[in-house]
């Protein structure tokens, strides 16, 4: 496994804890060359870790905890639009680091953040990586997935519970998977409004979109929005890549093969 550096990053303020001036954000970081940033999903990033994209792309890989998870501030909630908020964040984070024209990576949560931030200054970003990716706000197939995050979440089991300890904490990680799981129920209430503002057709960053065939979050037809709005973008679908094809052990190795290609053609650019 990758060993990554753990550091902190001051910035004012953020929009995920209001009222608090300033805060530490902690971020890992490895590697050199162009930087890579990635954004994490709802789980944090040690649930879905990136390990052998840092291990074989040469790059410089810069990994934010959003506030309320892992090292950076603790939270009891998050707002409806969470996502936004993370995007402002992110902002300062990058500005506090000085890093300039990154390539998002985002998972998740996280693509909709990495989709919001190259939508709202597309000149700062070389290019997005979505992966899981999420269009629809209102999603059935996942309805009794965030009840049991919000009920339950010891139900998902002995494996996954440590994980979440280990990444967030054992007094703390149901307090942040409760917390997700009211926001996306929230999200859910208003399916007529939209994580992009109805600007996904105005995209003029490189996109990729990496998504996994048998994705449990994704609704039928979810995809048909980037393919029409974004006639751009690339579209990778991999067969049992789930939720995180960057981790899954059938295709993680395939997924690094088409980012390495993606960044190639960038750079081509």
């Amino acid at each position: 496994m990758t060993k990554l550096a753990c550091q902190k990053v001051a910035i004012d303020s953020s929009p995920l804890l209001p009222g608090t001036r300033p805060i530490e954000v902690h971020y890992r970081e490895v590697g050199r060359g162009a930087p890579i940033v990635i954004l994490h999903g709802g789980w944090g990033y040690g649930f879905y870790p990136y390990d052998d994209a840092i291990a074989k792309l040469e790059r410089r890989f810069v990994i934010p905890d959003r506030t309320g998870y892992g090292g950076s501030p603790h939270i009891t909630e998050l707002p409806r639009e969470f996502h936004r908020a993370a995007a402002i964040e992110t902002e300062k984070l990058l500005d506090a680091l000085r890093i300039e024209r990154p390539v998002l990576w985002g998972h998740s949560d996280g693509a909709i953040i990495a989709t919001i931030l190259a939508l709202r200054d597309p000149d700062h970003y070389d290019g997005i990586i979505v992966e899981a990716i999420h269009l629809d706000r209102e999603k059935p197939r996942s309805r009794n997935f965030f009840l049991q995050m919000i009920e339950d979440p010891d139900a998902f089991g002995e494996r996954v519970t440590r994980k979440l300890a280990e990444e967030h904490g054992a007094d703390y990680w149901r307090t942040i998977i409760r917390a997700g799981g009211r926001a996306w129920r929230d999200i859910a209430a208003t399916p007529d409004e939209d994580f992009y503002e109805h600007r996904l057709d105005e995209m003029r960053v490189p996109m990729l979109v990496v998504h996994g065939v048998d994705d449990p979050r994704t609704e039928p037809g979810e995809l048909d929005r980037i393919r029409r709005e974004v006639p751009s973008a690339r579209i990778e679908m991999f067969e049992e890549g789930g939720h995180s094809p960057h981790s899954a052990p059938a295709t993680a190795a395939r997924v690094t093969r088409v980012v390495g290609d993606f960044l190639a053609s960038l750079s081509a650019r």
